[in-house]
């Protein structure tokens, strides 16, 4: 008998596996005929009870006692910052999450949009399990904020010098990457983890200090403190600062593409309606691999981050007097409720008590520094941006790049490459999503961008 078979004499779908195997041991142990083995599994279909203890039979009878007395777990809850501002398919892909079995708690974020699985902007605790999707594609996509030595006014004065330093300390788009591999200890790490880890490594090698395409960017902007931090080690005052966004580039995105396709293909079929939300268990080797592999992804997105500013600041002839940086699309251990969980923040950040971190706007709004304020009810979260309120495609038959950027231009902001699917006018008001967030984080400082550089080749966005 075939599965359509099986299916058609009310075998549910999530034992179809075992009614095989056990027909397929009745049939050479006890020589049956197509109308006894039709016959044997109707009579466990009647009394699946009677027959758990039967030799060839009993695992099939067991899973359907286990399938019959199975009641979904009820979902998690959560809690939105930023009302209205939020559309309803962001909404659907959340609840879909906090239905995920192993989910324990939840919460959205104002930037909130529509992603892969989790929504962007979605924060998901689970027990023991981590969802690759719900990490999401550019593994540990990150913020860094550098604080320079240099007078405020050369960003005007000296503008070609800032212009040259952004387009020779890094190389944007999908398969940017260098002929001669840039050096950093992140290299000397275990890259066998994996499989994906341990063939990709080359390349991985020579994307170091590559800043990709999408939403990533590099800019020189003015950093203003109205009060001293200490923390910082600044005064209150105006700075010149360096801000870049990117993450792990093709190495993490093969990383994320592999474990999901795995998580996806030993989903139960009572579970297959959940897709890319598909969890690997901590407990078993593919959810060890995978979280080594996306810590790994981590420290190397850390060391692109380092390598773009140490490029960017050479040829600058500038030092670093200052930084903050943290990341998103990631997973950590946290404790929360009194219990070990795994925290998900895609498109989300990081926002414990007193943790410094970087929430940007657009080319054209402003960042801001925060500090968290350790808001239980958001898993110590908040935005990871302003968040999009319109699609790429939209964007892209909406606006004219050309004078977008003249308008741009006219503002102080000279922006030497992007494309019109990251124009200002995509993006949620920064400033409204501060306000929606005020009980999630502390305002330390804001940063104005004035010399922008992002991918322009027409490349898939890797964000």
């Amino acid at each position: 008998m075939n599965s359509r078979q099986l299916l058609k004499l009310g075998v549910p779908a999530d034992c179809i596996r075992e009614a095989m195997a056990a027909i397929q041991a009745a049939i050479v142990a006890e020589n049956l005929r197509g109308k006894e083995v039709k016959q044997r599994v109707r009579q466990v279909l009647d009394d699946p009870a009677a027959h758990v203890d039967d030799q060839h039979f009993g695992a099939f009878a067991q899973s359907l006692v286990a399938e019959r007395d199975f009641t979904p777990p009820a979902p998690v809850t959560y809690r939105t910052w930023g009302g209205d501002d939020i559309d309803e398919a962001s909404h659907g892909q959340m609840r879909q999450a906090c239905s995920v079995p192993v989910a324990t708690a939840a919460a959205l974020m104002p930037d909130a949009h529509v992603g892969y699985g989790l929504p962007i902007g979605g924060v998901l605790a689970c027990d023991n399990a981590v969802i690759p999707y719900a990490v999401g594609v550019d593994i540990a996509c990150r913020m860094k904020l550098s604080v320079l030595d240099l007078p405020p006014a050369t960003l005007d004065s000296k503008f070609n010098a800032y212009k040259q330093a952004l387009e020779g300390g890094t190389l944007f788009g999908v398969g940017a990457a260098y002929r001669q591999p840039k050096s950093h200890p992140v290299l000397d790490r275990d890259w066998s983890v994996t499989r994906i880890t341990r063939e990709s490594k080359d390349r991985a090698w020579r994307q170091l200090g590559t800043s990709g395409s999408g939403n990533h960017f590099v800019e020189f902007g003015l950093l203003t403190l109205n009060v001293p931090d200490q923390e910082l080690g600044l005064d209150a005052g105006q700075y010149v600062a360096l801000l870049s966004h990117s993450g792990s580039r093709g190495t993490g995105a093969a990383v994320c593409s592999t474990y999901s396709a795995i998580a996806r293909s030993q989903l139960p079929r009572r579970y297959r309606h959940l897709g890319r939300l598909a969890w690997l268990s901590l407990d078993t080797q593919e959810g060890q691999e995978y979280w080594a592999a996306m810590s790994l992804m981590g420290e190397y997105a850390a060391a692109n981050h380092e390598i773009i500013h140490r490029q960017v600041t050479h040829l600058l002839g500038a030092q670093i007097v200052a930084s903050v940086e943290n990341h998103h699309n990631f997973a950590w251990k946290e404790v929360h409720g009194g219990r070990e969980v795994i925290v998900h923040r895609k498109g989300a950040t990081p926002a414990h008590r007193g943790v410094l971190g970087v929430i940007p706007g657009s080319m054209a709004d402003p960042a801001f520094i925060v500090r968290g304020r350790g808001n239980p009810d958001s898993l110590n979260s908040a935005s990871h941006g302003a968040g999009r309120r319109m699609s790429r495609t939209q964007a892209r038959n909406t606006y004219n790049w050309k004078a977008v950027r003249q308008e741009l231009q006219a503002r102080g902001i000279h922006v030497l490459s992007a494309g019109a699917d990251e124009v200002p006018h995509v993006y949620k008001d920064i400033r409204a999503v501060m306000r929606q967030q005020a009980n999630l984080i502390v305002i330390v400082a804001q940063f104005d961008p004035k010399i922008v550089k992002m991918c322009d080749d027409g490349s898939r966005a890797e964000d």
